[in-house]
């Protein structure tokens, strides 16, 4: 809709979202086409949530062996 010329504010208010919320939807729908958060990820995100779980998993590992 903003892409069709309806302004940020009228988009916010009929929608009743914050500015920072309408302008990070419009961001992520402009880089990857999609409002979900992990289709909006970098390289380096997904790596770094990847690394995060596998210490969790070795964390509970260690702690089994304990």
């Amino acid at each position: 809709m903003q892409r069709n010329g309806k302004s940020k504010k009228a988009l916010s208010e009929e929608y009743d979202l914050t500015p920072s919320s309408l302008v990070r939807w419009i961001h992520q729908d402009e880089k990857s086409g999609s409002f979900q958060e992990k289709d909006s990820r970098s390289l380096e995100q997904e790596e770094l949530l990847m690394l995060r779980k596998k210490l969790e998993q070795q964390q509970m590992v260690n702690d089994i062996k304990k």
